[in-house]
């Protein structure tokens, strides 16, 4: 780590190389991975070296989300109820409050982030906090703040911290010039919302601190994610989850999507895994910083021939959604995630029959419950 006194005269002698007209790179190549915020003169550097046996200390941002809460319990009975703190700027439910720490955090409060990563020791990052595509389409400044804005004081606390830092991308990073069957890793990327477009900006500003910072940034783009445990927000993949509720509840479902519509999904249990093995993935293993991960892909129809198996009266109508279904059409039919099955040995549990028989497992004994009482 070289001292204050050494950048400083470094500095000095770059402005008086710019000054001449020329380009002379004064420090050696380790000493340009400082933290790309500018670093206060009164600043003190302390280093501390930590094993491989020993734990993470982890942060999630944006914690009460769909996947914070499933994850926080995942890594927390990997490393250890106190090593891994939830975070959100909302009041979390009682049973997430004591399932282990929780405590306000605003990404857009630069101080409040490194407070927490400096106080806490925190040395993984998994940054979820973001407004979704609907949300984000009906408020496009406030999208930009948090999507962008709160992501790019995410990265500055994490070079400057030199944290293992992991931002989920989605489906909604491509748009129609991708190619949709299958989509790969590389290729065009053209999103249509400011929630995909922000998504697209992620991936490239991660890998540049990489290469830039030497910042450890890790990305997988997920999928529709399907939870038993989650109540269905309205997205164009939700319909994945709606159909079970109402099958058990009503024998029947009416869908927004025609039903040749093939979309990439997966069990949430999947997607958690998927994100703690990329994480724990050594790095010298990684070829890219952004991979593709899929399960499944199906359609409307295949899902509903699949639960009639199950619930022989079941009835499926359609009552095509027009917004929804640009955007389906819009997004990729199967993901390409051989990159990730070849570097860091990814590999799905859930297939459609043991994804519907899990559904509506979950969903009939609930129903069984509600007419009981």
């Amino acid at each position: 780590m070289p001292s204050i006194g050494m950048l400083r005269q470094a500095v000095g002698q770059m402005v008086r190389s710019l000054a001449c007209g020329c380009w002379t790179s004064v420090l050696p190549v380790r000493f340009l991975g400082v933290s790309p915020r500018q670093i206060p003169a009164d600043a003190n550097f302390h280093s501390a070296s930590f094993s491989e046996t020993d734990h993470p200390r982890v942060l999630i941002t944006g914690g009460l989300g769909q996947l914070g809460v499933g994850l926080a319990t995942l890594l927390r009975k990997r490393f250890g109820k106190d090593n891994v703190i939830l975070s959100d700027i909302r009041k979390p439910p009682d049973h997430v409050f004591q399932s282990g720490p929780f405590i306000y955090s605003d990404i857009l409060d630069y101080k409040n982030l490194r407070e927490i990563v400096v106080n806490n020791r925190i040395t993984w990052l998994l940054h979820y906090s973001a407004l979704l595509s609907a949300v984000g389409e009906a408020n496009v400044s406030l999208a930009r703040a948090v999507n962008i804005t709160g992501l790019h004081n995410i990265l500055d606390v994490a070079a400057e911290h030199k944290l293992r830092l992991f931002v989920p991308s989605t489906i909604g990073a491509f748009g129609p010039t991708s190619p949709r069957n299958p989509t790969p890793d590389l290729c065009v990327q053209r999103p249509r919302t400011i929630y995909g477009v922000s998504k697209v900006h992620a991936e490239l500003m991660g890998e540049y601190y990489y290469y830039r910072y030497g910042l450890d940034f890790r990305c997988l783009r997920y999928p529709g994610i399907i939870s038993a445990d989650s109540q269905p927000g309205g997205g164009t993949t939700d319909y994945a989850v709606q159909i079970f509720h109402d099958a058990t509840k009503h024998g029947r479902f009416e869908c927004n999507l025609e039903p040749g519509t093939r979309l990439p999904m997966m069990y949430i249990d999947d997607c958690l895994r998927a994100t703690l093995e990329v994480m724990e993935a050594p790095a010298e293993a990684l070829s890219m910083r952004t991979y593709n991960v899929n399960a499944m892909s199906f359609t409307p129809e295949e899902l509903a021939q699949e639960v009639l198996k199950h619930v022989p009266e079941f009835q499926i109508t359609y009552s095509v959604d027009a917004v929804r279904q640009a955007i389906a059409n819009s997004w990729p039919m199967n993901f390409d995630d051989s990159n990730a099955r070849k570097d860091w040995g990814w590999k799905h549990g859930f297939d459609l029959p043991e994804l519907v028989t899990t559904m509506l497992n979950f969903h009939g004994s609930e129903t069984r419950v509600a007419q009981a009482n």
